[in-house]
């Protein structure tokens, strides 16, 4: 039986771009078509990222949407791009990876309303509002982390649920979060964030803030990146207690995976790339995890929550 996967964020876009000649299948990183492994059906979202402090970031990014669609078509057999959950199952029945867009920072699209319906255009369908810096929408988990939302902020939180895109809260600060969770209509993620009660660091949840994204139906994507995990040693067992932190809050429906591959240099020991999630999969089963909940995190919580947002 085949497992099901669908990964809410990696950086293999701004990797291949950074190194001529690489692409999405043979790059050698930690996301590569060629050894994504047996998974099916099988989703993934890619983010555009660039720092916001280079000068050119905003055409880097550019660039990333381009490559995206640009190697979509070059592996077309394999792989396609998807704006909603109904195309999402259409690429699961042909056996492809369905392919979503997503962009790290609102700067990325200039903090605009138009930016933003520009990327809605070329397939965007989820945006971190921010990145490790503070923009014009709000503070971010380390820099300015006191302010919230601005007044573009929260009139960008507001069109992104009207054109049906994703709320990606990772990164925001804490003020800035619970300015979004005021103005909430349709399901959030935190495509790659674990939980800072059991290890502390500001790119991490608070339990009041997994319970507001529960009681939103969102989901929060459980990050292989090891600094997150635990301080020393990181194995695969500290990916486990932030997954039985969430559960023990009553999050079955919204814990999902989000590994951050191609974003990070340390993985849990023995982890090398998204491939190892399969191994994961086997130890929750190990750990006598009922395979319904380990298929419900491993790819229909992020799926239904893709469905309730991204429509076309």
């Amino acid at each position: 039986m085949h497992i099901p996967l669908f990964d809410a964020h990696c950086d293999t876009l701004s990797r291949i771009l950074e190194e001529p000649g690489r692409h999405l299948a043979g790059n050698g990183g930690q996301w590569d078509l060629n050894r994504i492994g047996e998974f099916a059906p099988q989703a993934q979202i890619f983010a555009v990222f660039a720092d916001s402090g280079l000068p050119d970031a905003v055409e880097q990014a550019a660039l990333q949407i381009a490559a995206f669609h640009r190697e979509c078509q070059l592996f077309q057999d394999r792989i396609v791009p998807c704006t909603s959950g109904a195309q999402a199952e259409e690429a699961a029945a042909k056996g492809k990876v369905a392919a979503f867009l997503s962009v790290e920072g609102g700067e990325l699209l200039g903090c605009s309303i138009e930016g933003l319906r520009q990327g809605y255009r070329q397939g965007v369908r989820a945006v971190n509002l921010t990145w490790n810096r503070a923009n014009l929408l709000s503070g971010s988990h380390c820099e300015q982390p006191e302010r919230g939302l601005s007044t573009e902020g929260k009139a960008f939180v507001r069109e992104m649920q009207r054109l049906g895109m994703l709320v990606d809260v990772s990164h925001l600060s804490e003020a800035g979060f619970w300015d979004v969770v005021e103005l909430a209509e349709k399901p959030m993620i935190a495509s790659h964030s674990n939980s800072q009660a059991v290890f502390f660091h500001t790119r991490n949840l608070t339990d009041a803030q997994f319970t507001a994204i529960m009681e939103y139906r969102g989901v929060v994507g459980l990050n292989a990146y090891a600094a997150f995990l635990g301080s020393e040693q990181v194995t695969s067992d500290d990916l486990l207690r932030h997954l039985e932190h969430f559960l023990a809050l009553g999050g079955r429906e919204n814990v999902a995976l989000g590994g951050d591959w191609d974003g990070c240099d340390q993985l849990p020991e023995e982890y090398t790339g998204i491939w190892n999630w399969e191994d994961f999969y086997n130890t929750l089963l190990r750990h006598n995890y009922l395979e319904s909940l380990v298929r419900d995190l491993f790819y229909n919580n992020l799926m239904r929550t893709v469905h309730a947002v991204c429509i076309t």
